[in-house]
């Protein structure tokens, strides 16, 4: 791959905790991002003096009213210079580096316009936690491609801005992120990228640290707004149920949980899975109705 830019977006929003680690890892990359954007908006915290400290880093204030997970992607990315472009969420910390050059690697095969790598549960991730990680974020590199999407269906279309990196003039081609979306960006914009013939890559050596510890409420509001996205967006994401993959995941959890003895986890992840399941079945629900009102 010939010399070229590259850009690292970060959202914040109160990282005080978390964006130093991050901005100092990133700035001992192996290969060191020609340009790192933090857009903040308007953290409560330290968040902004925290990255003031890094002179180097570019940081854009916007008030909290105005963020969304599609627009203020996309308008980071249009402010910034790279041919490629990283995003990362605050939470996520590059395993080691090597992380920009594995993320860029793939993006030696001239049709691969979108790369996203694999998320290492932290060390205080929850057993069932760390199970999820290990099935959604396995150790084996992959790449979809248009042909692949009758087979796969929605599965097809998985992909994480926790971790991932943008071909510039692809991610221009189909029009970058929507503006608004609540949630699933990376989801619809892949999607997008696929039907216009680009190459989607699950690159495993492109780690990050990253997991939640979410309480039953946050499953539920997470799950409502993942279904109100999908429910509007199923003229690009095709008529594919999502259960199948979520029965699988449960499975694989579940035998874990059993084969470490963990009974109380189990029950614990049942429970999790049902308010997974009803938040997102009722953000469906709504997102139909409001169609039909519309």
């Amino acid at each position: 791959m010939p010399q070229t830019n590259v850009s690292v977006i970060i959202p914040t929003l109160n990282a005080g905790t978390m964006i130093d680690d991050l901005l100092t890892s990133l700035e001992h990359q192996r290969r060191v991002p020609d340009e790192i954007i933090v857009v903040d908006s308007s953290s409560d915290d330290d968040t902004r003096d925290l990255v003031r400290r890094h002179p180097e880093v570019r940081l854009i204030v916007i008030d909290r009213k105005d963020f969304n997970h599609g627009g203020t992607r996309d308008m980071a990315l249009r402010e910034s210079s790279g041919d490629f472009v990283l995003f990362l969420t605050q939470d996520a910390l590059p395993e080691s580096d090597q992380y920009i050059d594995a993320v860029l690697a793939p993006f030696k095969q001239e049709r691969v316009a979108l790369v996203y790598g694999r998320q290492i549960p932290r060390a205080d991730a929850r057993p069932a936690e760390t199970l999820v990680r290990e099935f959604t974020y396995g150790p084996s590199s992959f790449t979809i491609t248009p042909q692949d999407v009758r087979r796969l269906g929605i599965n097809a279309f998985r992909a994480s801005d926790v971790c991932a990196a943008y071909r510039r003039t692809s991610y221009l081609e189909v029009g970058g992120f929507e503006n608004p979306v609540l949630t699933n960006e990376d989801m619809f914009i892949a999607a997008r990228l696929l039907h216009a013939g680009w190459h989607v890559v699950y690159e495993a050596q492109a780690a990050v640290i990253h997991s939640h510890n979410f309480t039953w409420r946050q499953q539920y509001k997470r799950n409502y707004l993942q279904g109100v996205e999908m429910e509007k967006h199923r003229d690009i994401l095709g008529s594919a149920p999502i259960t199948g993959e979520g029965f699988a995941m449960v499975g694989h959890t579940m035998k874990g949980l059993l084969a470490q003895g963990k009974i109380i986890d189990m029950g614990s992840f049942f429970i999790d899975c049902v308010f997974r399941y009803v938040g997102n079945r009722k953000g469906k629900i709504d997102a139909k109705r409001a169609a039909r009102r519309a």
